[in-house]
């Protein structure tokens, strides 16, 4: 793929970014569109009665609409939020905290990231409800006839990733969804690993809330969505109260507007939204999924293929889908700690990730404290594959 001459970024020296599962990099055109908001068009919204306020509330809008096509949904059921955090976390204190009753089950995996994690533990503590934990096979996957066996119908939420952060695993949440469904639970997708990867499709998955980030779509920090299904909106209460979600205002009884808006009180995220419609703009224009993922995919079989060679490595993940589906390869190194091999490539410019990933569960479940990350996007290239596992041989060899 030839799109690395549209991120600044790796103008300014030589680098090898291979930590695009925490953050991706961002393109020309989404940097621009940020600062041509702040420059020509700042203003707060859906409040100025004049030209260019009013023109800040049409992009802003106009963002949401992009989000809700990219991934097949109502404009009223795109929210904005801060991040994937954000989204999840409404979620469990505004729908769950409402409807989790004592004796309640929740569904988690063991491979969730701690964003996915901790606010289920909390309300089940709250609320005296059931927390149960799908295992992960020893092939790196999710055990689902261990799901099937924890479905009952006191199971009222399932929330699961759809592509693990640590074993880079992709999860089958279509089938997740439907037998969720069976029971009567909701479903709750973390998406942040997979929107900027491959298709999304509300609708198809057919789940009740989905959840992401921008930074990691190639769009700016501090904006993430959450996807509330239009069946739930007149179910759940606003999580913030303030200016710009109410319709009238009375010393008695406010009332809240529809959703979206019932859902985002005070100052929206404007720029950072319109940061994140261009980089929407900038994957329908110079991305496709298909060739993506193959892409990512050719990246991924070459990383293990390389590491294999070595019996003091071993790979996290389920090796045969990573090299067809895969973006994140993690991997151990005997004798080695992750931080100093993670520090070791960093004198070549190369950056990956080290620690447990905020997923200390699945660390601990693998027996291992931490792991080295290495993880892709359309920018990175065979060559930096061949650079990195020649720096990792340098390493072992300087050992011997």
């Amino acid at each position: 793929m030839n799109i690395k001459k549209d991120f600044p970024i790796f103008n300014n020296k030589p680098l090898v970014y291979f930590d695009n599962a925490a953050t991706t990099q961002k393109p020309t055109q989404v940097i621009d569109s940020i600062v041509e908001f702040y420059t020509k068009h700042n203003s707060n919204i859906h409040r100025g009665i004049y030209s260019f306020g009013e023109y800040a509330t049409v992009l802003f809008e106009k963002s949401r609409t992009q989000v809700a096509n990219f991934i097949n949904a109502h404009v009223s059921e795109v929210i904005f939020t801060n991040g994937t955090t954000g989204s999840i976390n409404f979620v469990a204190l505004s729908w769950a905290d409402k409807f989790i009753k004592a004796g309640d089950e929740i569904i988690i995996s063991a491979m969730e990231h701690h964003s996915n994690m901790l606010p289920w533990q909390q309300i089940a503590q709250k609320k005296a409800a059931v927390l149960k934990i799908i295992p992960v096979t020893t092939g790196y996957e999710l055990d689902m006839q261990a799901y099937e066996q924890l479905l009952t119908p006191n199971t009222k939420l399932v929330a699961i990733t759809h592509i693990s952060n640590v074993l880079g695993t992709l999860n089958d949440i279509e089938l997740i969804t439907q037998k969720a469904h069976v029971v009567g639970a909701k479903v709750l997708i973390d998406a942040a690993q997979s929107v900027a990867h491959c298709k999304i499709d509300v609708k198809k998955i057919n789940c009740d809330f989905l959840a992401f980030s921008g930074h990691k779509l190639l769009g700016p920090t501090g904006i993430g969505i959450l996807y509330i299904k239009n069946i739930l909106h007149n179910q759940i209460e606003p999580l913030q109260l303030g200016g710009g979600m109410v319709f009238e205002a009375n010393i008695a009884n406010p009332t809240w507007l529809q959703s979206p808006h019932k859902f985002e009180a005070g100052t929206p995220p404007v720029a950072q939204a319109i940061g994140l419609a261009s980089a929407i703009d900038y994957i329908k224009t110079h991305i496709n999924f298909d060739h993506l993922q193959k892409h990512e995919a050719a990246l991924c079989s070459r990383l293990i293929d390389g590491l294999l060679k070595y019996p003091e490595i071993k790979i996290l993940g389920p090796i045969e889908q990573l090299k067809q589906k895969g973006h994140i390869v993690s991997f151990t190194i005997a004798n080695f700690h992750p931080h100093d091999v993670a520090a070791y490539l960093d004198t070549f410019g190369i950056c990956v990730r080290a620690g447990h990933h905020c997923a200390q569960p699945l660390h601990k479940a693998l027996g291992i404290e931490s792991s080295i990350r290495v993880s892709f996007y359309g920018y990175n290239t065979l060559q930096e594959i061949e650079f990195l596992l020649e720096k990792i041989e340098q390493l072992l060899i300087s050992t011997l």
